[in-house]
């Protein structure tokens, strides 16, 4: 084993031994993640998922929750409809990428007899569960292929296929500073099984043609801070006109990444159903999520989401932003 992942899983030792006891426990068990999901949400559902149905065949292992509205089923399969019946027995809930009860994509996770939790945000204690929570690792996909590593058995090229898939979407591309030897490690130890990670690029970053037309509205209607924030904002009814919905609004707010003078960078679209303006924001080094937090949100260091109920709040929020680049 890899020296890092071994230093790592040593620290993880009595929490993965415990997993391990409830998944042998249980002969039902179900895979839940956050709703809306995004590529690590989904690549560490299947990634675990597979890996479950590989090593366990005589268990009934299922997964549910909301499909993508654009990698399903390009990269990823349609998830499960499940009846309700399926969770009136005795099951274990494993939710991967949320730890906060309201974010889970199906509410039946919490009928389970008992719950285990991979995440990789701040963890909201409002349940009972074995909770495995490291806010500095890159994503939940490589905590979990930490764990199967860890557990000895066997990994094979669809689950890793996978895992790699969310690996690479919540380290963006391995170039946000939450990336580190371990999540290397868990990236080689993935591709050492023979996942073509050619298609799983293509299929993750291949753009449509209207994509340049929303690209160029955005590079004609964003704005700057004085102090270097750059934000765009998407009102429903633009939205409309560029065939853009809340889950792909915030696709191009790393259009700003790697521009000298931009600090930090937002996404802003509205949300009529929820009567607010959800934002993404995202920094090169500055900690943001205190912002997030402050403006009913949170998320990483440098990756976060939050809302304003109106853009009247707006002003005030990228001041908020401003002021953290000032300090």
């Amino acid at each position: 084993m890899n020296q890092e992942i071994l230093n790592y899983s040593n620290k993880q030792k009595e929490n993965y031994d415990k997993v391990l006891k409830l998944i042998n426990k249980y002969n039902k068990i179900c895979v839940f993640r956050h709703r809306v999901p995004d590529f690590d949400a989904l690549g560490t559902q299947l990634g675990l998922y597979y890996f479950l149905k590989d090593n366990f065949p005589n268990k009934d292992i299922i997964c549910v929750g909301d499909d993508h509205n654009k990698f399903t089923p390009k990269l990823y399969e349609k998830m499960q409809i499940i009846p309700d019946e399926w969770f009136d027995d005795e099951f274990l809930s494993i939710v991967v990428d949320a730890s906060d009860k309201s974010r889970v994509s199906d509410e039946r996770f919490i009928k389970a007899k008992e719950i285990v939790v991979f995440d990789h945000h701040p963890y909201v204690k409002d349940y009972n569960c074995l909770a495995i929570i490291d806010t500095e690792i890159a994503a939940a996909s490589e905590l979990v292929a930490d764990f199967m590593i860890y557990s000895n058995l066997k990994i094979l090229e669809k689950s890793a296929y996978y895992l790699y898939s969310g690996l690479v979407g919540d380290s963006g591309r391995f170039l946000y500073s939450s990336t580190n030897q371990h999540t290397f490690a868990i990236a080689e130890e993935l591709i050492d099984k023979k996942i073509d990670i050619n298609k799983i690029y293509s299929l993750m970053y291949e753009q449509e043609i209207n994509d340049l037309n929303i690209l160029r509205y955005i590079l004609n209607h964003y704005k700057v801070s004085k102090n270097g924030v750059a934000y765009y904002v998407l009102k429903e009814s633009r939205m409309k006109k560029l065939g853009l919905n809340q889950m792909n609004a915030k696709a191009f707010v790393n259009t700003f990444a790697n521009i000298e003078g931009i600090e930090i960078w937002c996404s802003i679209a509205q949300d009529v159903v929820s009567n607010c303006y959800r934002i993404s924001i995202r920094s090169k080094k500055i900690a943001i999520n205190g912002i997030a937090n402050k403006y009913e949100g949170g998320g990483h260091a440098q990756a976060s989401g939050c809302k304003i109920n109106s853009l009247k709040d707006l002003k005030k929020f990228i001041s908020d932003l401003d002021n953290l680049i000032i300090k």
